[in-house]
């Protein structure tokens, strides 16, 4: 298991860029051999944001350097955190999309965790419709790894008591309490590692550094209405129908775990609906915090991706 990071030198490592008139975190890693208009995108995760690829990243460097681009959306992260903002699956493709253009990036290959899955749907979705009126995209999406996300209206099963009820009152009050008490904070995100794992207490330590910079927790309230606005465009967000369209031109992965808590019915639904397009369908030991329970699992699967 590689050590853990330290949610301190995971954002010393990185920038603060302009955005609409707030700043948004990000990191930008270039070598001299490679070409940095040919970037991995990784696009964080719900609730913990960019921080979930730490530990892959770190395995990344140490044994297959690449040319990769870490985004932290509004909200998470060492990013801004307005409370009156249009949280959104479409304001986050836009913000991926603009910092593509200010890192001049060409040709990309998207891995997304949790609910980036939607952000990666809507951005494929704006390319193939750029493509079909004969414009050619600035930034071209040529492969996509999707880590325990949700791709179909009808697969989504979060239990009551995780993201539906941070929807609530009560759960913008457990949010704001959860800022300051690592009672609170642990009670609400503990679950999300599998029993088996048993996370510990220096990596919960690290996690709620990520999350409670610059008031973070009640983000998690705020945004925390991604299923239903997925089922709101579900026509739009499906990823048979994006496949169906763009299967010979774009490579698609996917990755479940065996005891994902929120999305477990997502994988199942994925090989029922994509087998025939020839998605490559993985299910790998963990609970939903697979970024950090099987890093080294997933960072051999990113390098031979993106080596194919």
């Amino acid at each position: 298991m590689p050590r853990i990071v330290p949610a301190k030198e995971w954002f010393d490592s990185g920038v603060r860029l302009p955005h609409n008139g707030m700043f948004v975190f990000n990191k930008f890693i270039t070598y001299p051999k490679q070409d940095p208009k040919n970037a991995l995108s990784f696009l964080p995760g719900f609730p913990v944001g960019s921080y979930d690829w730490a530990r892959i990243d770190a395995l990344i460097e140490e044994q297959h350097p690449l040319t990769r681009l870490y985004v932290e959306y509004i909200g998470q992260g060492e990013s801004d955190k307005p409370e009156d903002y249009p949280y959104s699956t479409f304001e986050r493709a836009n913000l991926v999309e603009a910092i593509w253009k200010q890192h001049h990036i060409d040709s990309t290959f998207i891995v997304t965790f949790d609910y980036s899955s939607l952000v990666a749907m809507e951005l494929l979705q704006r390319q193939q419709e750029r493509l079909d009126k004969g414009i050619k995209p600035s930034t071209i999406i040529t492969k996509v790894l999707f880590i325990n996300g949700g791709y179909f209206t009808d697969g989504h099963s979060h239990p009551i008591f995780t993201t539906p009820l941070l929807k609530t009152r009560l759960g913008k009050r457990s949010t704001i309490r959860a800022q300051t008490s690592n009672y609170v904070f642990n009670r609400m995100l503990k679950g999300m590692w599998s029993k088996k794992y048993q996370v510990s207490e220096a990596e919960l330590a690290e996690v709620r550094d990520a999350m409670r910079r610059r008031n973070g927790m009640p983000f998690l309230h705020y945004a925390a209405g991604f299923v239903n606005e997925h089922k709101a465009n579900g026509q739009r967000l499906d990823l048979l129908t994006i496949v169906e369209k763009m299967h010979p031109n774009v490579l698609f992965s996917i990755v479940g775990s065996d005891k994902d808590q929120f999305e477990p019915k997502q994988v199942k639904l994925a090989r029922e609906r994509l087998h025939k397009y020839g998605v490559d369908i993985e299910i790998i030991p963990g609970g939903h915090m697979i970024t950090m329970e099987q890093p080294q699992l997933l960072a051999d699967k990113i390098v031979k991706m993106a080596n194919s």
